[in-house]
C-alpha cells in the first residue's frame, strides 16, 4: 500500500526554535475528533491509509472529513474519487478563501467529505506558524464528527504542528530499513518539539534546543539526560517535561506486512518508544500486502470500498474500529505540553504518575 514518493517541503516557515515557533497551536476540544497521519518518508502509505479510514469511519454512520495538509504532493482527492478540485486548502493559505466550509467538496463515500491540497503556490506552499495555529483552530468548528489529516513526509514544522495537536496522531511505517529509521526521526523531532513547546522559560526551551543536535557540547544524549538538565535549571520545569511526555502517546501502523517478523515490528518501534523516550505508544494494527489496493488505487476507490473482502480491507477496517472504540489520549490529558501558553504550575499528567523517560541499557 503505496503513495507518492518522498515530498520535500519547501522553505518560507518561521524559524526553528524562535519565539515565535515556541508559540503552540490553541486548544480547542469542541468539534471533530482530529486524527492525524504522518510518517518518517513518502511512499508508505499515509494517504491511502487516511482515505481508507475515513471511507470506513463515514460507513459506520459518523460525519467525517477528510483534510489534505500535504500541499507540495497532495493526492488524497485522487484515491477518494475525486476529480481535480478547483478549490483546496491552497486557497487557504493564499487568503483567497478564507472560510474552510467553503473548500468541502462533497465525495463518492457518503456522509466523507474533503478539504483537498491541489494547486499549492511552489514557492512557499506551507502556511506560516500562526497562520497553521488559525488553520488548526478552523478545522476543530467544521461541522463534522471525526477529521481526518493526511500529512506530508518529513519533519518539517507544519507537519509536526498538525500531528501534535490532533486528538490521535498516527504513525505509518513499513517494514524497511529506510522507513524504520525515518519513523524514529519522526518520532524524535515529535517528541522534542512537543517538549519545547512545554516549556515555560527561554532557558528551559533553549536546553531542549540544544538537545535536539546529537553532538551538543553539553553531553545531553538522552532524553533522561535532558530531564535532569531541565529539573536542575528549575524542578517546576522538571514537572512539566515529565507531564508532556505523559500525555504524547502516537499511535503506531506497519503497512505492506509479509511475515510475521514485519507484524513484530510494531511492538519492537513500540518497544523503543518506551524504553528511549518514556512514551507509551499503542500499536494500532498491520495491513496486509495485498494487491487489491493496487487495484482500487487505480479504479480510484477505497479498497474497504473496491474490495470489502480483501485482507487488506478486513485489517483497515478493523483499524477504523480501533479508532472508534479508543478515548483519543490528546483529548483526555488536555493536549498537555501543547497550550498556547504555558502556565506557571505546567500542565498536569493525564493519568496516574508522570513516568520519566529511561536511557538505553
Amino acid at each position: 500500500m503505496r503513495a507518492g514518493g518522498q515530498r520535500a517541503h519547501a522553505a518560507g516557515d518561521t524559524r526553528p526554535g524562535s519565539r515565535a515557533e515556541d508559540v503552540a497551536p490553541p486548544v480547542v476540544r469542541a468539534g471533530p475528533r482530529m486524527i492525524a497521519v504522518g510518517g518518517g518518508k513518502g511512499g508508505v502509505g499515509k494517504t491511502l491509509l487516511v482515505a481508507n479510514l475515513a471511507a470506513a469511519i463515514a460507513q459506520a454512520g459518523h460525519r467525517v472529513v477528510a483534510v489534505d495538509t500535504d500541499l507540495e504532493g497532495a493526492n488524497l482527492h485522487t484515491v477518494l474519487g475525486v476529480p481535480s478540485p478547483r478549490t483546496s486548502l491552497a486557497d487557504y493559505v493564499a487568503r483567497r478563501e478564507l472560510d474552510l466550509q467553503r473548500l468541502l467538496i462533497d465525495t463518492p463515500v457518503p456522509g466523507l467529505r474533503l478539504i483537498a491540497g491541489t494547486h499549492s503556490h511552489l514557492g512557499s506552499p506551507q502556511p506560516r506558524h500562526f497562520r497553521r495555529v488559525e488553520l488548526l483552530g478552523k478545522l476543530r468548528k467544521l461541522p463534522a464528527d471525526y477529521a481526518l489529516v493526511d500529512l506530508g513526509a518529513g519533519t518539517h514544522p507544519s507537519v509536526m504542528d498538525y500531528f501534535l495537536v490532533g486528538d490521535d496522531g498516527v504513525l505509518v511505517l513499513t517494514p524497511e530499513p529506510t522507513s524504520v529509521e525515518n519513523a524514529y526521526s519522526f518520532l524524535r523531532a515529535a517528541f522534542y518539539r512537543r517538549l519545547r513547546l512545554a516549556m515555560a522559560s527561554d532557558s528551559a526551551r533553549e536546553l531542549v534546543n540544544q538537545a535536539m543536535d546529537q553532538g551538543n557540547e553539553r553531553g545531553i544524549r538522552t532524553p533522561l539526560d535532558l530531564l535532569h538538565a531541565v529539573r536542575s535549571l528549575a524542578p517546576e520545569e522538571g514537572e512539566r517535561f515529565v507531564a508532556a511526555v505523559q500525555g504524547f502517546r502516537p499511535r503506531l501502523v506497519v503497512n505492506n506486512v509479509r511475515s510475521a517478523a514485519d507484524v513484530r515490528l510494531g511492538f519492537a518501534v513500540r518497544s523503543v518508544c518506551r524504553k528511549y523516550f518514556g512514551l507509551d505508544a499503542e500499536y494500532l494494527g498491520y495491513v496486509n500486502y495485498d494487491e487489491a489496493v493496487s487495484q482500487a488505487i487505480r479504479a480510484r476507490r477505497p479498497v474497504v470500498l473496491s474490495h470489502p473482502r480483501a485482507e487488506a480491507a478486513i485489517y483497515l477496517t478493523r483499524i477504523a474500529r480501533k479508532l472508534l472504540e479508543a478515548r483519543a489520549p490528546n483529548r483526555e490529558a488536555g493536549h498537555a505540553g501543547t497550550r498556547l501558553r504555558p502556565t506557571r504550575s505546567g500542565p498536569r499528567a493525564h493519568a496516574g504518575h508522570p513516568v520519566a523517560p529511561r536511557s538505553p541499557s
